[in-house]
């Protein structure tokens, strides 16, 4: 049984210094200083096994940064960008602008006008209200917390917003 060997990888002067620089400064991420090590022992000709021994890591993990480190060499990005982690797909988003719109514009207005019988709006009241026009057919309060927190919204302090406390400036 004939074993592979893995895929040669070069580096330039100044990708072995950037590289060196990495390891070396003190603020860099471990998980960077990991991949950096990975990418400069391939650099010397050692194989996946010889890394990960030397390394206490697995050869998948030598394997697979090796790989990612030639598919990014003709792309245009620095050495600390071509070692991070790429980008996860999530789940789609279940809200529209439109609707998160909506839900800000609530928070925003007198719940009195809603003949809510409360002086300004919770994450529940607004929560409840938002699904009672039918805006959004489902919504968690905390999920109704955590968009308002986003956008900075407290709309228990939303009479600050029209007349701010005495000595401070809008």
């Amino acid at each position: 049984m004939t074993r592979l060997t893995p895929k040669i990888l070069n580096l330039s002067d100044g990708e072995g210094d950037q590289l060196q620089q990495l390891i070396n400064r003190h603020n860099t991420p471990q998980q960077i200083v990991l991949r950096a090590k990975i990418i400069f022992m391939a650099s010397e000709g050692q194989n996946h096994r010889e890394i990960a021994r030397n390394l206490g890591i697995n050869r998948q993990m030598a394997s697979l940064w090796r790989n990612r480190w030639l598919e990014t060499e003709g792309k245009e990005l620095s050495i600390f960008q071509r070692l991070q982690d790429q980008e996860r797909v999530g789940t789609p988003v279940k809200f529209s602008m439109e609707q998160v719109i909506e839900l800000f514009a609530l928070a925003c207005s007198p719940p009195e006008d809603y003949g809510r019988p409360i002086s300004h709006w919770t994450p529940r009241e607004l929560a409840d209200e938002i699904m009672k026009q039918g805006i959004i057919q489902s919504i968690s309060v905390r999920h109704v917390g955590r968009l308002l927190e986003e956008a900075e919204l407290k709309p228990h302090q939303s009479r600050y917003w029209l007349t701010p406390p005495c000595g401070r400036r809008i």
